[in-house]
């Protein structure tokens, strides 16, 4: 099952067509979730019970557009809405429990019905027990590449299996990057670090058990968030690790795919790094 959090935002739309095609590709169910809070969905009586009942009105509003708007990307998916009575983190990674891919906008509405991509899309990449997809502007027509972003860190090779996963649904070739910013006294040495190693060792494999995939390596200096921006401008989809090398790989969500949920080009897909 694919999940996919709403929120009356053309962004949370975006999110919905994405998930529907995801979904009608992968052969699995679609639930589309609108969250609020708790109070709002319980409240039938008393003094708040008018605007309770104004956002539920405007929930299920938001469930419609959304639904109507999963329907017509992919009228052969089997659909259901849902109603969260949470906080939207909250609500979406408690719902996710069965999911094998959550997906939600860039962007958000914002206020008490908003999913704004800083809180949300953050802290579910971060904390929820499934794979994540952060959908912005997708490129249309497809551009007919996946890119993936290794680093050689325990992440890289579930990264390598969920984009060469996606480029053989949708007929794509896989552009697996390297970027590194680790550097010696005579400049970059791609051959200083296990990254290239790993890469190169990995998709060896995946060459030779998928020969029916094209797969381009790149190794390149640099710092690897921008680099992977650059590499995934036009893309149909980024694929990164939960967790990756560098200074801040102990934050619950490591500093490169930090950042790309706020940059990416286009839509994201955070991994989720193996126990």
């Amino acid at each position: 099952m694919i999940l996919v959090g709403v929120d009356g935002s053309r962004a949370g739309l975006d999110a919905v067509g994405w998930a529907a095609r995801e979904a009608g590709l992968r052969g699995v169910p679609l639930t589309v979730a609108h969250a609020m809070p708790r109070w709002a969905y319980e409240t039938e009586t008393g003094r708040l019970a008018e605007v309770a009942g104004w956002m539920r009105e405007g929930g299920r509003t938001v469930l419609a557009a959304a639904e109507e708007r999963a329907r017509r990307e992919r009228p052969d998916v089997d659909l259901k809405t849902a109603f969260l009575p949470d906080d939207p983190r909250t609500a979406l990674i408690d719902a996710a429990a069965d999911a094998e891919l959550l997906v939600v906008g860039g962007h958000g509405v914002g206020g008490v019905r908003g999913m704004l991509v800083g809180s949300v899309a953050y802290g579910v990449a971060g904390h929820a027990p499934c794979d994540v997809v952060v959908v912005r502007r997708p490129p249309s027509p497809p551009s007919g590449e996946i890119v993936a972003g290794v680093d050689g860190s325990p992440a890289s090779p579930r990264v390598l299996e969920f984009a060469l996963a996606e480029a053989r649904l949708r007929g794509a070739r896989l552009h697996a990057v390297h970027a590194s910013d680790r550097a010696r006294p005579g400049g970059f040495d791609p051959e200083g670090s296990d990254g290239p190693r790993v890469l190169r060792e990995r998709l060896a494999a995946l060459r030779a058990d998928h020969p029916d995939v094209p797969i381009v390596e790149e190794v390149v200096p640099g710092h690897p968030a921008e680099l992977l921006r650059q590499a995934a401008s036009g893309a149909d989809l980024l694929v990164v690790g939960s967790h990756g090398y560098g200074t801040l790989a102990g934050m619950i969500l490591g500093s490169i795919s930090h950042e790309l949920v706020h940059r990416a080009p286009g839509p994201l897909a955070v991994v989720r790094s193996p126990r």
